[in-house]
This record gives structure tokens, sequence and C-alpha cells, in this order.
């Protein structure tokens, strides 16, 4: 016995959306936007400075240095954020990939290997980071530089 094949459904072109839906309000978005930065660089500053001191005590200036550190680490964030979004997709990953290396480069220098390896190791994972941007960024925007979605 033959049964007819289910009629597709079609939605009218106003009900089809392009965008997926934002399931939080304003408000959550902008406490995100700067407790992203803020949690990262107190992450940062503590990594920073447990590699400074060594597995030694923690000393006062050991403790400034976490802070100082942390906020020129959320500064630059801040920085490269509002930038980066401006730019066309290669210096938007170039930029993302500079800071990736900057950071990951201080990072290796606080525990107290030589220049070369701390250079060479950062100059590594910007490369390998502005690779993945760079293609994330080059499959979500169109050719006048547009998110797509």
């Amino acid at each position: 016995m033959a049964h007819a094949a289910p009629a597709p459904s079609v939605r009218p072109p106003s009900a089809v959306t392009t965008t997926t839906p934002d399931v939080f309000g304003a408000r959550t978005h902008l406490i995100a936007k700067w407790a992203t930065p803020v949690t990262l660089g107190l992450v940062y500053g503590y990594w920073a400075a447990a590699n400074q001191r060594h597995g030694g005590p923690v000393t006062g200036w050991n403790i400034l240095f976490g802070f100082v550190t942390a906020l020129v680490f959320v500064g630059l964030y801040a920085a490269v954020r509002a930038l980066a979004s401006r730019m066309r997709r290669e210096v938007h990953a170039l930029l993302w990939a500079a800071f990736t290396g900057c950071a990951v480069g201080f990072l290796i220098s606080q525990t107290g290997a030589s220049v070369l390896n701390s250079a060479g190791i950062a100059v590594a994972c910007a490369a390998g980071w502005f690779g993945v941007l760079f293609y994330r960024y080059y499959t979500h925007e169109d050719a006048e530089g547009h998110r797509i979605f």
C-alpha cells in the first residue's frame, strides 16, 4: 500500500531567522564583557606571581607583582578587544595572536628560562593561535568583513 509523502513545511520569508536567539539580556552581556577580562587577569597575575617566586614564600612584593600584572593584562585585553573587532580578519587574528604570544612569553620569562626559550615558545604559540583565529574569522565573515553569524 502506498502512502503519500509528507509535504515539506515552508516558512514564509519573514519568519526565517538568520541569527541565533539571544537568551541573555543586555545587562548580562555587559557584566560578562568585564567579568571575563578581570577573571582572566586575576588568574594570569596569580600565575605570573607563582612563576616568579619559584615555589618560595609569598611576600608582599610578590602579591603586588601579581596584582600589577593582572591590571596590565586586563588593560591590554580590553584594548585589543576594542581595536581588533574594527580590523580586517587578517589584522584581527594577528592582534590576538600577538597578545597571546606576548602573554605566554612573559609567563615563561618569569620562570627563569632563557630569553631565546621564552621567545621561541611565544612565537610558536602566537603562530598556532594566528592559524586558528584566521580560520575562524575567514569562515565567519564575508569578503567585506561583516560577521555572518
